[in-house]
Formats: C-alpha cells, structure tokens, sequence
C-alpha cells in the first residue's frame, strides 16, 4: 500500500514504529518517484529534527557492540528515555545483500515499546555508515526518539565519517590478540571522544588496566578534539551491566560541557552544511548519468584506454 507523505508525517509524529519504517525504506530507495516523495518527507519533517543525542559507537569485530548497545539502551529507557538504534551491516561485494542480524541480537530491547531498531545495509558505501543513515536518523529524531544509537560497521580509516553526523564518538575496545594498539588507526583516536574498554573480568582485569594505560599514553600524542576535555577510558562488561552506568553520565556530561562551551549547536550546524555538500554532489552525479553526451564520452574514452593497451590478458 501505497502512504501519502501527510500520512507518514503523521506517522513518525504519533510514533507508529510501521510507518516511521515505511518511512525509512522510503528514503532509503533509489527509485526517482521514491526520491521525490523522499524529499518531501524530510522537508515536512525537518522542524521536528534536532532534539536528540547522536551517538556513533564503533570497535573491531567482535568487540560486543550489539551487546553493549541493547544493555545501555535499556538503561537509557529505564532512565525514561526513547531509543533509536541504526545498525549499520556490511553488505556483500557479489550480491550486495546483507545479513542485517542485529534485532536479531538485540531481542531484549527489541521488546521494549521506547525502543525502534532499524538494521540497514552499508551497500558498499564508505565510513561506516549507510548512505542514508542522516536522513534515517532525521526520521528516528521526528518520531521523538531520545537517543540515537548507530552502530557503525566496524574500526577502518573509513569509519571515522560517522563523526560527521553525531554528537559523540564512542569507541569500544577488548584486550587481547597481541598488540594492544595494532588496527587502531590514528583517525579513529582523533575522533573518539569516550573510549569503553569491554568484556572485562577479574580473571583479565590486570592486562585491562595495562591496556588503558596504553591507550592513555597514544592519546597523549594526540590534540584534543574538544577544548577542556579528556578522552575518559572507562572499564567495564556490557553483558554483565557493568560500568554503563558510568558512560550514561560520562556521556551526560560530555553533551553538558558541549552545550556550555557553545560548541553542540555549532557542530552540528558543520554537519548539516557537509551533509547539503553531498547532496549537491548526488544530484551533480546523478544528473551526469542521465546526460546521453556524458554518456557517450564515458563509453568513448573507455573503450580508449583499453585499445591502448590497459585490455586485461588471461
């Protein structure tokens, strides 16, 4: 069935988790009669935007970011507040389909009528995100959502971009496997801004320990990125409830002091105009395709470069 936009605005206004869906899938389509729609959508919705804090959380594989994400977002809603979570999943490089697990993983919270989980397929797109995770999370922030949780793909160098769309930039690390600090890419330590050391137990509570130290010294190479803040490594088990407590109110007074310092609304006003930047860029590229003389160029010079003699052997 198809909905009108009043009728999706409605929606995402009354909190009807079927139509704020609706109204992802909507946007999230590449179809040009879903465009037009879409950008209706976001036009209507945009005064309803703003109003919630953006989390991106990220580690290596296996670093217990479902985890983390369903035990703190029950904390948050026990705190009575609303939670969003945008799982960003790999998508194949064959058949550019994706497994989209996580409300699979996060079955607690998934039952949680302040809670609205969205798995979303990264299609290939670069920085940890999905391509349409900012208008995703525009909707998420119309519904009334409090919180906004995106769980990025995994640690790259490519990762960092989900900086430019949230507030904070928490990173969940584990100990083991070697070199405490092998994978961790200096851009990710530039952007972090909280830094959660997981799956910590008495058993390995000693190399924790040595692990924060570490991480503390790297981060003495490192600028800060907000004036009068230091990166805090806290140590903890998600599994086990343990130390969520002490990110919810680190994480409190980390918006507190961005607030104050004037910085919040300043930021985020940077990632509105570098998220207008690449919507200019899509509709230049995507208006290129559809000239037949880019086209045609396109097909010229290809077929140039390959009779000079780029043609692969087997």
């Amino acid at each position: 069935m198809k909905f009108s936009t009043e009728d999706l605005v409605e929606g995402i206004r009354s909190g009807n988790k079927r139509l704020i869906a609706k109204a992802i899938t909507l946007v999230e389509s590449k179809k040009a009669e879903h465009r037009l729609q879409a950008d209706e959508l976001l036009k209507a919705i945009m005064p309803f935007t703003g109003n919630s804090i953006r989390i991106g959380i990220t580690g290596v594989p296996g670093a217990g970011k479902s985890t983390f994400i369903e035990n703190f977002g029950r904390l948050a809603i026990a705190h009575d507040k609303k939670v969003a979570v945008l799982a960003i999943d790999p998508s194949s490089a064959i058949n550019k389909g994706s497994i989209l697990g996580d409300k699979t993983r996060m079955e607690e919270l998934a039952k949680e009528e302040n809670a609205f989980i969205r798995p979303s397929p990264s299609s290939g797109f670069l920085g940890g995100v999905a391509n349409t995770t900012f208008e995703t999370m525009m909707i998420c922030e119309a519904a009334g959502y409090d919180y906004i949780l995106i769980e990025t793909v995994g640690v790259g160098q490519s990762e960092v971009l989900v900086a430019d769309i949230t507030d904070v930039f928490l990173f969940l690390k584990i100990i083991g496997g070697g070199d405490e600090l092998q994978g961790i890419k200096r851009g990710i330590m530039e952007m972090v801004d909280i830094i959660f050391i997981n799956k910590v137990e008495e058993s390995n509570l000693q190399k924790a320990k040595t692990t924060k130290l570490e991480l503390k010294r790297a981060l003495d190479f490192i600028p800060p990125k907000e004036k009068g803040w230091k990166v805090p490594i806290l140590l903890g088990s998600a599994l086990h409830n343990e130390g969520l407590g002490e990110i919810y109110d680190t994480l409190a007074e980390f918006i507190d002091l961005k607030k104050k310092a004037g910085t919040f609304d300043e930021i985020r006003v940077q990632q509105a105009e570098k998220r207008f930047e690449y919507w200019v860029q899509e509709y230049i590229l995507a208006m290129m395709k559809k000239s037949d003389s880019v086209e045609e160029a396109y097909l010229h010079h290809k077929k140039k470069c390959f009779s000079n003699g780029f043609q692969p052997k087997y």
